[in-house]
C-alpha cells in the first residue's frame, strides 16, 4: 500500500512509522474493533470527503453496539481527519478510522482494556479495478453463507467478523474470479464481500433489505437516493439466487469498490454494462467529485489550513503531544 506521512492515533498526529501497538493489544487477537472506509475526492473546491458525518455516525453505532466507548466526540473525529488530510498534502484518499481495545486485559470479558481511536488516510485507487468499473467484473456464488444476526451483529462494521468476508473473497480469487457474492443464513442473495448488491430486471432496480443481514451501506443509501431521483424503481425485498443468472444488470456499490457493473455470476454471462447501471454510475461518480450541485450537500469540504505554517510538516516536539490529548482541525 501506498505510505502517507503522518497517523492521529488517541489525540496525537504521528509518523506513520511509528503508528505501532502492543502485540497483546485486545484487539489483535479476539477482533474487538470497529472502523470505517471513507474516501476523499479531488472537487473544483478543494478535497472533500463523502459523506463524512453519516460514516462517523455509523462508526459510533457500531461502537455501542460491541461496547467500546470511543472517548472522542465525532466532530473531534472529522476535525482531527481534515487535519491529517492536510498535514499529508493529499487532494484525494482513503480513510480508515478505527478503533478497538488495547494492550492492558486479556481474557473475553477486558472491559479495562483501554479503547485506543486512530486514523490514517492514504492513496488508494479502484478496489476492484478501473477496468473493473468501466467494463464489469466477474463474480462467484461463496459456498460461505454471511455471518447470522443469531451469532453476529451484521450491521456493526466490526474487525473481527470480516474473517467471513475474507473467506469468501480468498475463494472467489483462488478460483478466478474477481469478487464473490454471500448469500445470508435463508439462502437468499445478501451482498458481495465488501459491497451491497444491486438487480435490476424488467427495469425495476431491487436491493436486499436489512433483514438479509446487510451492512447498511452509505454507499448503497446514495445509490438508492439517486436511482429513485432519476426516476427508477427500487425496491427492498428478498432476492433468490437464480434471479442473479436471470437479471438484465447487476452491480455492486461500496465505498472502496465505488460502483462496479457485475458482468458474469457463476459463468452465466450478464453482457456489457447495461444503460441503468450505466446512468446510475455516471450520477454516482459526478456526485463524489462534485460534479452535481442537487448532492452538493453529502460533501464535507477540507478547508485550507487558516494559516501557511499549519500545513506545513510540524516538528517532531509539535507531534509528540502529551498522551491523551486532543486535536482541534
Amino acid at each position: 500500500m501506498d505510505k502517507s506521512e503522518w497517523i492521529w492515533i488517541n489525540g496525537e498526529f504521528v509518523a506513520w512509522e511509528d503508528a505501532q501497538i502492543h502485540v497483546l493489544s485486545h484487539g489483535l487477537h479476539y477482533g474487538t474493533g470497529v472502523f470505517e472506509g471513507i474516501r476523499c475526492y479531488a472537487t473544483d473546491r478543494g478535497p472533500a470527503v463523502f459523506r463524512h458525518r453519516e460514516h462517523l455516525r455509523r462508526l459510533e453505532h457500531s461502537a455501542e453496539l460491541y461496547y467500546l466507548p470511543l472517548g472522542y466526540g465525532l466532530e473531534e473525529i472529522r476535525e482531527a481527519t481534515h487535519e491529517l488530510i492536510r498535514r499529508n498534502g493529499l487532494e484525494s484518499c482513503y480513510i480508515r478510522p478505527l478503533a478497538f481495545r488495547g494492550y492492558g486485559e486479556m481474557g473475553l470479558y477486558a472491559q479495562t482494556a483501554p479503547v485506543e481511536v486512530m486514523v490514517a488516510v492514504w492513496p488508494w485507487g479502484a478496489y476492484l479495478g478501473e477496468e473493473g468499473k468501466r467494463n464489469g467484473v466477474r463474480a462467484k456464488v461463496s459456498s460461505w453463507r454471511r455471518i447470522s444476526p443469531a451469532g453476529l451483529i451484521p450491521h456493526a462494521k466490526a474487525s473481527g467478523q470480516y474473517l467471513n468476508s475474507i473467506l469468501a473473497k480468498t475463494e472467489s480469487a483462488k478460483a478466478g474470479y474477481d469478487e464473490a457474492i454471500l448469500l445470508d443464513e435463508r439462502g437468499t442473495v445478501c451482498e458481495g464481500s465488501g459491497e451491497n448488491i444491486f438487480v435490476i430486471r424488467d427495469g425495476e432496480i431491487a436491493t436486499p433489505g436489512h433483514a438479509a443481514s446487510i451492512l447498511d451501506g452509505v454507499s448503497r443509501r446514495s445509490v438508492i437516493q439517486i436511482a429513485r431521483d432519476l426516476g427508477y424503481k427500487v425496491v427492498d425485498r428478498d432476492i433468490a439466487r437464480a434471479e442473479l443468472y436471470l437479471a438484465d444488470e447487476v452491480f455492486l456499490c461500496g465505498t472502496a469498490a465505488e460502483l462496479v457493473p457485475v458482468r458474469e455470476i457463476d459463468d452465466h454471462d450478464l453482457g456489457d454494462p447495461g444503460e441503468i447501471t450505466r446512468a446510475i454510475q455516471a450520477m454516482f461518480d459526478d456526485a463524489l467529485h462534485g460534479r452535481a450541485q442537487e448532492y452538493a450537500e453529502w460533501l464535507d469540504l477540507v478547508e485550507p489550513a487558516r494559516r501557511s505554517s499549519e500545513a506545513a510538516k510540524p516538528s517532531r516536539a509539535a507531534v509528540e503531544a502529551p498522551a491523551g490529548s486532543k486535536v482541534s482541525g
